[in-house]
């Protein structure tokens, strides 16, 4: 073990928490990152180089260290630094414009946030204040956050925690049914992922959302789409729901909004909602959200990402790696880029493993036992993308 691995495990044991060194060496995700460059990282542990697909989320979306959101970013720190989140500010301004302009001003409002999970957080507080109700109906093994209110969508950790009266009711994915006997006029929010992450991305059926939203509306309820994973070019149009036909009153984005170098969300709103939010004073307050340095790599985010020959490459790379599984002894799940390999009746801790052993990085699906996510960055290369297949295709047939 080198100097610096050991130093790494020490420090964690002794200032971040032993069971975190104990979980990830038991799982075998011991990785460490070091060095890191467009789609790939070296793990420090074993030296090698590995490609990144999982993305942590989709936070590196545009790749490691992205060379034009960087250059602005360095720029930025030359004049700004956070700002005053009390006051006005032109940088951003500008940056919630370049964010409505991605829903083609079908969601002009925004609240800037520190993380996805304040993000959903303020969606949560809007919907009960505006409706006046206080239930919310979410999907099963959703992921929304680990505040309070966000915690709480996650029926079985909430239960744990003794969280038993939140007003939360989880139905099955895709399961329209179940949906429609949830929903009644008590309803504040629906809240979905567009595709559950950590349920493995199980598609959405054809007509679900749809399905969904006409429940919402006929109830008075409102919805939300959280697209922290699946938003900004990554299912190859800038919102996965956009593939769905419909426009959501509240949508959640994170993760690759930062690029990977400023943390900030956002929670955009529809009209009707917008039109009710502007009436409340401060409504909501975050001190970094909307820090002026993350506004600047945000709208640089936006620009990349609204540029239809980027959002052609992210098609052709899906293409690539559809034709490229083809016949290959697992399951692939895929909208867009958003990917996830199922080997039906393999523990996905051993699949994980096999991909690493052949430099694929992806990560298991924490709420399945028998997925990996795997999603690689936006930038790949044709010949990229053609040399994980091949990698993959070794590890798993």
């Amino acid at each position: 073990m080198s100097e610096a691995v050991e130093l790494t495990e020490r420090l964690y044991r002794r200032h971040l928490g032993a069971g975190r060194v104990n979980d990830l060496q038991a799982s075998g995700l011991d990785v460490i990152v070091g060095s890191r460059e467009g789609a790939r990282f070296e793990d420090v542990r074993s030296g090698r180089w590995l490609w990144n697909c999982h993305c942590n989320g989709g936070t590196y979306n545009l790749g490691h260290r992205p060379a034009s959101v960087l250059r602005g970013l360095t720029e930025a720190l030359q004049t700004l630094d956070i700002g005053n989140h009390h006051l006005l500010s032109p940088v951003r301004a500008s940056a919630a414009r370049a964010l409505a302009r991605l829903t083609n001003d079908s969601l002009p409002g925004v609240v800037f946030a520190a993380s996805g999970s304040e993000a959903n957080e303020v969606a949560i507080r809007i919907a009960r204040l505006l409706t006046g109700r206080a239930r919310i109906v979410v999907t099963d093994r959703c992921y929304h956050g680990t505040t309070a209110a966000t915690l709480a969508t996650n029926v079985g950790m909430a239960r744990r925690l003794g969280m038993t009266d939140c007003g939360i009711t989880s139905v099955e994915w895709n399961d329209v049914a179940a949906m429609r006997r949830a929903i009644d006029d008590r309803t504040a929010l629906v809240m979905l992922e567009a595709i559950p992450a950590t349920a493995g991305f199980p598609m959405p059926n054809h007509g679900y959302l749809q399905s969904v939203r006409k429940l919402c509306d006929d109830a008075g309820a409102l919805l939300l789409v959280d697209e922290v994973q699946t938003g900004l070019g990554r299912t190859g149009s800038v919102w996965s729901f956009q593939h769905d036909a419909i426009t959501p009153d509240m949508l959640v984005t994170g993760k690759g909004l930062s690029a990977g170098l400023y943390p900030i969300a956002a929670t955009l709103l529809a009209p009707a909602v917008y039109q009710w939010y502007s009436t409340q004073e401060r409504m909501h307050l975050s001190t970094f959200g909307g820090a002026e340095l993350g506004c600047v790599v945000a709208e640089s985010v936006a620009q990349t990402v609204s540029d239809p020959a980027f959002l052609a490459h992210v098609r052709t790379l899906a293409a690539l790696f559809r034709d490229g599984f083809d016949g290959a002894p697992f399951e692939l799940r895929q909208r867009g880029l958003v990917m996830a390999i199922c080997v039906p009746g393999q523990p996905h801790w051993t699949t994980w493993a096999r991909l690493r052993e052949h430099g694929v990085f992806g990560m298991p699906a924490a709420f399945t036992k028998d997925v990996v996510q795997f999603k690689p960055p936006l930038i790949l290369t044709e010949q990229e993308a053609e040399m994980i297949v091949i990698a993959v295709r070794k590890a798993l047939g």
